[in-house]
């Protein structure tokens, strides 16, 4: 099984370097969000970030990286003992996953409260004549925000449940993401998730064009 999800990443014309799963339902199953983490990684994805509004995966975080780790060995068979995985706005980052996946559990605090957060850091740069308001771009900005520290913007988010909204996940980094919805993360199977990674490849671009 590990081999076949191996290979079907290598069939993808393209595969997402970042991966959103963002969970609009109101009880986040655990079981359920650990298969879909350890299916990103067994199909070769380097960064996956986990987001309920209500932050309850956060909250509960060991939960879920126990729930991971599990799978991990049942579905992998893989040795987890010197996995890691990192939390956004830790200054000192547990270590998650394994070396080739990055996982980031977040909540609405790392949406618009870090952009707000941002925001106050360029004004007191400013204040201390480090900064000048003309200074302000996008680049300047994604510097500054510390919730994907290390991580590049969001390539597809799934999104599963039945509100048409992704709830306040990393609305700065996401502006030009491909966003897939799905009716629901419970019992979800590998068809399923695999069938929206086939779907995100076949998609064209245009970056506004």
């Amino acid at each position: 099984v590990r081999q076949r999800w191996r290979l079907d990443g290598r069939t993808l014309q393209k595969l997402p370097v970042h991966m959103g799963l963002v969970v609009t339902e109101e009880e986040p199953s655990y079981a359920d969000m650990a298969s879909l983490v350890v299916w990103c990684m067994a199909v070769g994805i380097s960064y996956v970030s986990v987001y309920d509004h209500n932050g309850i995966f956060k909250r509960n975080n060991s939960r879920l990286m126990d729930e991971i780790l599990k799978q991990q060995q049942e579905l992998l068979g893989v040795d987890c003992s010197k996995y890691n995985v990192d939390f956004a706005n830790r200054d000192k980052a547990d270590e998650v996953l394994n070396c080739q996946s990055t996982l980031k559990v977040l909540s609405p605090e790392d949406g618009k409260a870090d952009i707000v957060k941002a925001a106050q850091n360029f004004c007191q740069l400013v204040a201390q004549q480090q900064r000048r308001y003309t200074d302000l771009d996008v680049n300047v900005l994604d510097n500054l925000l510390s919730s994907t520290n290390g991580f590049p913007d969001p390539d597809l988010v799934l999104k599963f449940g039945p509100v048409d909204s992704t709830l306040g996940f990393l609305p700065w980094h996401i502006r030009l993401t491909e966003i897939i919805s799905l009716p629901s993360h419970l019992n979800i199977s590998y068809e399923d998730f695999f069938s929206a990674l086939r779907h995100y490849a076949a998609c064209e671009q245009r970056w506004g064009k």
